[in-house]
C-alpha cells in the first residue's frame, strides 16, 4: 500500500457560503466518511501552509488578487452571482492553494507519492482576474505552475473529471506545452467552455482535449474513453506530474448535473491514473478538491478514491 498524504485544514470551514451547494457540510461529510470507513489509520494527515501572495500571483494576476483580499475584508458577500465570500474566505483560499504547493514540494523531494487535498474554495474555474463558479484562485493551476517555474518539473498532466468544464485550468494553459489539459464534462453545462474543438494554441496545440458529453452518460462512457484516450495521451505525454480535479459532482446520485457516474467508476478511473502514474512518473499523483454537492455521494467517492489512490481493494 502507498502512503496517501491528506491535506486539509478546519479553516476551510470558515469560508462561509450558508446554505449555498458549496458549503462547509461537504468537508465534513469527507471527514466524517474516513472516520466511519477506517481509513484514518491509512492516510497521513497534513496541514497545509498558506500560499504567500506572490505564489498566487503565478497564475492570477496581482490586482485581482488584492481584489478579493479587499472584498473579504470588508465584508462583502459575493463576488458574482456563483461565488460566495465571507472574512475569512480570502485566509481559505490561499490555504486551499498552499495544500496544493506543499504536495508538489513532497513530490519533487520524493517524500511522496500521493496526494488528496480536500479544501475549499474549489478552484478550477477562476479565472486570471476573475472569479467564477463558487471558485476564488485556480489551486491546480497554481501547483501545476509552480511545480513548473519553482521545482523544476518539466511537464504536468492535469485531468479533470469535474462534471463542469474547467475553464479557469484550460485558460492558463491554452497556449503552452508544458501543460497538458483534458476534461471530461456535460456539455453543454454551465460554464459553457471545453468544446472538442478548443485543441490548445501556439506551443499548446495539441496539449488542450475536451470530451464534452450529453447528460445521462455513464461509468461505461467515462472509462472507453479513459481507456482509449486519456491513458494513450498521458503515456504519449510523459508528465513529471499528473493532476487530477477531482470533482466528484458527476455522481448519479449529484443534483447539480445529469451524469450517471457510480461510486466504483470513480474508482476505476483512480485506478487507471494510479498504474499509468508508475508507468510515467513515479506514481506521482496530486488530487485537488473541485466539486461534489451530494454529501454522501461526495463522502463514499471521495473514500474510494484514497483507497485507489493507496492501491488498496476496500
Amino acid at each position: 500500500m502507498t502512503e496517501v498524504g491528506f491535506f486539509y485544514s478546519d479553516h476551510y470551514l470558515k469560508h462561509e457560503t450558508g446554505n449555498h451547494p458549496e458549503n462547509k457540510d461537504r468537508l465534513s461529510a469527507i471527514l466524517k466518511a474516513i472516520e466511519t470507513d477506517g481509513l484514518d489509520s491509512k492516510i497521513i494527515r497534513l496541514d497545509p501552509v498558506s500560499a504567500t501572495e506572490e505564489q498566487i500571483a503565478l497564475i492570477h494576476e496581482s490586482r485581482y488578487v488584492e481584489s478579493v483580499k479587499e472584498a473579504c475584508s470588508q465584508g462583502r458577500t459575493s463576488l458574482d452571482a456563483d461565488t460566495i465570500i465571507a472574512a475569512d474566505s480570502f485566509s481559505s483560499a490561499l490555504l486551499a492553494a498552499g495544500a496544493v504547493i506543499a504536495s508538489v514540494d513532497l513530490m519533487a523531494e520524493n517524500k511522496m507519492k500521493r496526494t488528496f487535498c480536500a479544501v475549499r474554495p474549489p478552484g478550477h474555474h477562476a479565472e486570471r482576474s476573475r472569479a467564477m463558479g463558487f471558485c476564488l484562485f485556480n489551486n491546480i493551476a497554481i501547483g501545476a505552475e509552480y511545480a513548473i517555474k519553482k521545482r523544476g518539473m518539466e511537464k504536468v498532466f492535469i485531468i479533470d473529471w469535474d462534471v463542469h468544464h474547467g475553464n479557469g485550468t484550460q485558460n492558463a494553459f491554452y497556449d503552452r506545452g508544458d501543460v497538458y489539459y483534458t476534461s471530461i464534462h456535460q456539455w453543454p453545462h454551465y460554464p459553457g467552455t471545453g468544446s472538442a474543438a478548443e485543441l490548445g494554441e501556439g506551443k499548446g496545440r495539441g496539449a488542450n482535449l475536451n470530451f464534452p458529453l450529453s447528460a445521462n452518460q455513464d461509468d461505461d462512457v467515462y472509462l472507453s474513453i479513459f481507456q482509449d484516450r486519456i491513458i494513450p495521451e498521458i503515456v504519449r505525454f510523459s508528465p513529471d506530474l499528473i493532476m487530477i480535479s477531482a470533482g466528484f459532482d458527476a455522481h448519479q446520485l449529484d443534483f447539480l448535473a445529469s451524469m450517471n457516474v457510480s461510486t466504483a467508476g470513480f474508482g476505476q478511473m483512480t485506478e487507471m491514473l494510479v498504474d499509468v502514474a508508475e508507468k510515467v512518473c513515479g506514481g506521482r499523483i496530486i488530487s485537488v478538491l473541485e466539486g461534489g454537492y451530494h454529501l454522501k455521494a461526495l463522502g463514499d467517492s471521495v473514500m474510494e478514491h484514497l483507497h485507489k489512490l493507496a492501491g488498496k481493494s476496500k
